[in-house]
């Protein structure tokens, strides 16, 4: 109980911070990425700090032997720079600036009680189904030959 309780309270506070950067706001992404237009560098100090608190993090984890409440660290094993992660990087980069829109800060946006966020969580949610369906299509076949 515990651990669910101080999860709930790490995961308001970072979706409160996220709220109070500018972060649910498409506006203020679409922005940062229009250098040529009106471009608000402000959401750099946002990517920064969290840059420094990973940093940090990591650099404090890899340092304990298990996690303060109990378990294991789920830490990649993958260091590969491959393709597949370029590709996904570089979707994932394009759908943010397009649509101003990330997960981190759609989440918060959900309960702000407007329909874009919405729709954007729709896309997303779509996305990761094709991405499935192409990479680990059913075996249809297979399910009929053990079925009675």
């Amino acid at each position: 109980m515990l651990r669910t309780l101080i999860a709930f309270a790490i995961g308001t506070g970072f979706g409160v911070g996220l709220l109070l950067a500018g972060m649910s706001n498409p506006a203020k992404i679409i922005n940062f990425f229009d250098i040529f237009g009106t471009w608000d560098p402000s959401l750099a100090f946002t990517f920064g700090g969290a840059l420094g608190a990973a940093a940090l993090g990591y650099r404090t984890v890899l340092r304990m032997k298990q996690p303060l409440l109990g378990g294991d660290f789920h830490i990649p094993a993958r260091t590969a720079i491959d393709v597949r992660l370029i590709g996904g990087a570089g979707l994932f980069g394009i759908g943010f600036g397009m649509i101003g829109v990330c997960p981190g800060g759609l989440i918060p946006a959900l309960g702000l009680g407007r329909t874009e966020p919405f729709i954007a969580a729709a896309g997303i949610l779509l996305g990761i189904l094709c991405y499935r369906m192409l990479m680990h299509p059913p075996n249809w076949t297979k399910a009929q030959e053990t079925a009675p």
